[in-house]
């Protein structure tokens, strides 16, 4: 195999690690997605369960002031009653105020009961919307898990295809160089080697010394970016434009 094979089969080795690296990270963010639109549903329904609850808190308030209601009705029978068998206008004049203090307690409690009728309605009619909108909700989000499922079987696929093809390539490298590759792609952030165009390293984007950079384009022996140290090749080389670079 020659200096410029090794040098091909290390670029689609990193052309293809790249390509695994990025399908692993879409792998990851499908499940974060798919709790996102989970987590959505589960907030809106607990909300709604919330303006429920409170609805059922406003009817219970509303029976309760329904029967104070009924006991002043009671009441004020009643001291209406006493009105007639009283003698004295100082008793009748007492007796008198007594109805009227309880039918303006009533009033009052009227007045409070009403605006808890009218809030109960308009917090029912939301609510009947919301319910509405959580349904449509639950179907938009079913339809994106299961597009995010299906991408996910789509991107598996993919990833055996590149894992065996990795497999493939890893054969075809000595072990010296294999070595090497995986110590720069672990200290490197994944990227072991990188296309030099113009003298320029174009993942670091330093200068190759003219003297390096004419040792790289003869093509003598493998060579490392001196500023990043990874493994370069002359990718303004003819056939690595015809195989495409790495970066």
């Amino acid at each position: 195999m020659t200096l410029k094979d090794k040098i091909k089969l290390l670029t689609k080795l990193q052309e293809c690690d790249n390509r695994i690296q990025d399908i692993t990270k879409q792998k990851e963010q499908g499940p974060l997605r798919i709790q996102v639109v989970m987590g959505e549903m589960k907030t809106f329904e607990l909300k709604l369960k919330e303006n429920g609850d409170h609805v059922e808190s406003l009817k219970k308030e509303r029976r309760k002031l329904e029967q104070e209601i009924q006991d002043h009705d009671g009441k004020i029978e009643k001291s209406n009653a006493k009105l007639f068998n009283i003698k004295s206008n100082k008793e009748y004049t007492a007796a008198l105020k007594e109805v009227e203090d309880l039918k303006r307690l009533k009033f009052n409690i009227e007045e409070k009961a009403l605006q808890i009728m009218e809030e109960i309605e308009a917090m029912e009619g939301e609510h009947t919307l919301q319910k509405g909108r959580l349904q449509d909700l639950k179907i938009k989000i079913e339809k994106e898990k299961s597009a995010i499922e299906k991408q996910l079987l789509v991107l598996d696929g993919e990833l055996g295809i590149h894992e065996k093809k990795r497999a493939e390539l890893v054969t075809g490298l000595d072990q010296d160089l294999w070595k090497k590759y995986l110590f720069l792609k672990e200290k490197k952030g994944g990227l072991a080697v990188s296309a030099v165009r113009g003298g320029v390293c174009q993942t670091c984007h330093i200068g190759i010394p003219p003297q390096k950079f004419n040792e790289l384009i003869r093509g003598d022996a493998i060579m490392s970016c001196p500023h990043c140290n990874r493994i370069i090749y002359w990718g303004e080389d003819k056939d690595f434009q015809a195989q495409g670079n790495i970066v």
